[in-house]
């Protein structure tokens, strides 16, 4: 070899489940799942309106764990977001100059 190393864009995908998943997005989408089948055991009769509501934490859920380019997921998406917003707006330069150092 003349010293070229090629890294593949998907390093970390072979440490997720099934390429997409981590074990807390599986959690997530399966308590999702498992409240949406008992509400639809326990309410029999329904409205479209009532069956659009008692499928919303399994929609929920699977929109959170869904794959989004360039990030795991959306629910990564939003922590990084938030993580972002909340954060120190005020960034201070602290690195190699020749000012900064002692007189």
């Amino acid at each position: 070899m003349d010293q070229n190393y090629l890294i593949p864009a998907n390093t970390k995908k072979s440490k997720l489940i099934l390429g997409f998943f981590t074990p807390i997005d599986l959690i997530i989408f399966g308590v999702g799942v498992t409240i949406t089948v008992i509400m639809l055991l326990i309410f029999q009769g329904m409205t479209f309106n009532m069956a659009i509501l008692i499928l919303m934490p399994a929609l929920i859920s699977g929109f959170l764990v869904i794959p989004v380019p360039n990030y795991h997921n959306v629910l990564q998406l939003i922590t990084n977001i938030v993580t972002f917003i909340m954060n120190r707006k005020r960034y201070y330069w602290k690195g190699w100059c020749y000012k900064d150092g002692e007189k």
